[in-house]
């Protein structure tokens, strides 16, 4: 008895899970989200950007008052390049730029620093500190060119918000310019229907629609636009890495004669196409040094 009481109870929480989850399904394919990005449901569970996007949609679908939302909008640049929005939020209030961020742990950060960092526990008192880009200069080059590509639209009003995961905590954020939010994805709601009420509505539902007309397309990047992103991104950072490698070599010097150490290439061998330090001073000085020394 006490077995086939078990297996009940078993099969009466699988049922609830399975409906629990079938819901959550619904919801999602009846969602602007899937509409305009496609991706499958079993495809966005375990990819944590595209499910940190969708959370963020969740959170802003009950605020009142006409709007839509837009997602993954490649907004092109000045060089030809193109810079992805996360989530942009046409409101009665204005237009919300929503960078979403799925860290863990303490979050460090001013306004103005390059980078910000994330404080991980190891466990027995331990930490690890990671870096990563100030996610308000991440945005700013967002908003300058969606307001670039926006220009022809006159009195818009643009709203930067950095999204934190719910695994995270905003241990010390500092904001000094008031032109950004940067909140944990569950006080998203709050945060913006605050501003929406200290606010005077600035668009109406006809330039909602415009502007959402005009915006659409940037949302559809095909494949190829998408890997091509991904490569400028790619070669922008591999560009930088070179530039501080190279500012570095700079000030090393060779140990054996004191030379200048210059970044170099190795052109034939085992190692051919490895970059390392070789003096400046060869073929006299032939001292080589590893590029992660």
């Amino acid at each position: 008895m006490i077995l086939i009481f078990v297996i009940a109870i078993g099969i009466i929480v699988l049922m609830i899970n399975l409906i629990i989850e079938y819901k959550k399904y619904k919801e999602y394919m009846n969602s602007d989200y899937y509409h305009m990005t496609h991706v499958p449901y079993w495809s966005m569970l375990p990819d944590i950007g595209k499910k940190g996007e969708f959370d963020t949609y969740r959170c802003l679908c009950t605020l009142d008052g006409y709007k839509k939302f837009l997602f993954n909008c490649y907004i092109p640049k000045g060089d030809g390049t193109t810079t992805e929005v996360d989530v942009i939020l046409l409101h009665e209030s204005g237009i919300y730029v929503l960078e979403s961020k799925n860290y863990s742990g303490w979050i460090f950060g001013t306004e103005t620093q390059k980078q910000w960092t994330q404080v991980l526990p190891l466990g027995k008192g331990k930490t690890r500190k990671e870096y990563f880009l100030n996610p308000i200069i991440q945005n700013t080059v967002h908003l300058k060119w969606l307001q670039t590509y926006l220009k022809d639209f006159e009195n818009l009003t643009f709203y930067s918000c950095i999204v934190f995961s719910r695994r995270c905590e905003l241990k010390k954020i500092t904001l000094t310019s008031g032109n950004h939010f940067v909140v944990k994805r569950e006080n998203l709601l709050e945060v913006v229907s605050c501003n929406v009420t200290t606010s005077n509505i600035r668009m109406t539902k006809s330039l909602i629609d415009e502007v959402y007309k005009k915006l659409y397309p940037l949302t559809q990047a095909g494949e190829a636009k998408k890997t091509l992103h991904i490569e400028h991104i790619k070669n922008r950072y591999e560009h930088s890495a070179e530039l501080r490698n190279s500012s570095k070599s700079q000030d090393r010097k060779c140990p054996q004669c004191s030379g200048k150490l210059v970044m170099r290439v190795a052109k034939k061998g085992d190692f051919a196409g490895n970059k390392f330090y070789g003096c400046s001073n060869y073929p006299k000085c032939k001292y080589v040094q590893n590029i992660n020394n």
